[in-house]
């Protein structure tokens, strides 16, 4: 109870705050949820900053461009505690008590169908950077816009990838009962079989599960050399420790997310060879049409916060510059406006081309961003990531088997 009143006196002098900051009209408020607390964690508070990055750089270079007029922006946040039951709660407190202008979804893709709900209710448009199954944007939502890569990609690059090392392989699907890891499941089923895999186990698990040891005694029973799935930092971290204590012997294992934060690392030799789908890498090397390259963005967030940027942090400061790009290019906040320019956006950042599903169908999916396979590898004897898939795009060549 002293934590939950703590939380919630830390966010009330925030929003007092940022009230002055207000005051003389020339402000943008942008409000979102963060997982402060419980599992999504990790991921959620790296996507945080991300946004605070750009809302610094922003102020610092005297705010947003709209028009004749310059907007400094503030950033209110909460705690969402990983809860799908806080999410609407708290994100109609920001649209009604905090007057927020704009919107960034929470971290995975639960809780964004959840605060999808509340700002389509408002008609407040929300940049969606932290959220992939692709479901939620086919509910005739008008103001989602989707940072990253659909769900339905995620796999699609592990699965060529490993394709091409052994077009023979027998696959375990093992992943997380959540939104996020069965859209991404669902899709990767269809591509294994189509490039003639064998799957021999598909299994999913409790987002809780410590203990995976029945699993890996059924994915030995199963003889299987690969392993497809994973969920999010605490299991997907989890599983790959177990895989090798209990000597797996898989020669292959893709595990989303976990392994795409740099915490991963300290896993040692259970983290070496394992792969993993990333939104972006530190490595790519892209020629923005405006804003920083990979290598300022990266320097710069290592300066600021002491710590190595990944792709949960970078698709939350693009989510800042893409609804920036929009603004200056409507010459407006206006919703309507803001949204009608990022329809009609097809540009490139650091982090990959942008572009969004404009059909009422499927209105604000991402339909140009590509992701990358990223493996754990050993150099200068030091564990680090490297882009081993597409081909184009390697900065290593792809260890296999993994040990």
């Amino acid at each position: 109870m002293r934590i939950a009143t703590f939380i919630c006196s830390a966010a009330a002098a925030l929003v007092i705050a940022g009230a002055a900051f207000a005051a003389d009209g020339n402000t943008i408020t942008i409000g979102m949820t963060v997982s402060q607390t419980g599992p999504l964690n990790v991921d959620s508070v790296a996507q945080m900053r991300g946004v605070e990055m750009w809302r610094d750089e922003v102020n610092a270079a005297g705010g947003i461009k709209a028009g004749d007029k310059r907007y400094m922006v503030r950033l209110v946040s909460y705690d969402d505690q990983s809860q799908g039951g806080r999410v609407q709660q708290l994100y109609t407190r920001l649209i009604v008590e905090d007057k927020a202008n704009f919107l960034f979804g929470p971290y995975s893709s639960g809780l964004t169908g959840t605060a999808a709900v509340i700002s389509e209710q408002y008609g407040k448009i929300m940049m969606v950077v932290g959220g992939a199954e692709p479901k939620t944007y086919e509910l005739g939502n008008k103001y989602l816009f989707q940072v990253i890569t659909s769900a339905d990609h995620y796999l699609t690059g592990a699965i060529d990838a490993l394709h091409s090392k052994n077009p023979h392989a027998r696959v375990a699907f093992v992943y997380s009962d959540d939104p996020f890891s069965k859209a991404v499941v669902l899709a990767a089923r269809g591509e294994a079989k189509e490039s003639g895999f064998d799957i021999v186990l598909d299994e999913s698990y409790p987002p809780s599960t410590t203990d995976f040891s029945p699993i890996i005694n059924k994915i030995i029973s199963a003889k299987a050399d690969a392993l497809l799935g994973g969920g999010h930092y605490p299991d997907g971290a989890t599983l790959a420790r177990q895989l090798y204590d209990q000597k797996a012997d898989l020669k292959w294992a893709t595990i989303l997310v976990a392994p795409g934060d740099q915490e991963f690392a300290s896993l040692g030799q259970a983290a070496l060879g394992i792969t993993v789908p990333s939104q972006w890498e530190p490595q790519a090397v892209y020629k923005p049409d405006f804003g920083l390259t990979g290598a300022e963005f990266s320097k710069a967030f290592q300066a600021k916060f002491d710590l190595s940027a990944d792709y949960h942090s970078a698709s939350g400061y693009t989510g800042g510059a893409i609804l920036q790009h929009a603004i200056e290019k409507a010459g407006s906040i206006e919703p309507e406006k803001v949204a009608a320019a990022l329809n009609g956006m097809d540009v490139t950042t650091f982090f990959g081309r942008v572009k969004f599903a404009t059909d009422a169908k499927h209105h604000g999916l991402q339909i140009a961003h590509e992701m990358v396979l990223a493996q754990w590898q050993t150099k200068g004897g030091k564990l680090q990531r490297e882009i081993v898939w597409p081909l184009a795009a390697k900065t290593a060549d792809l260890l296999y088997p993994l040990h």
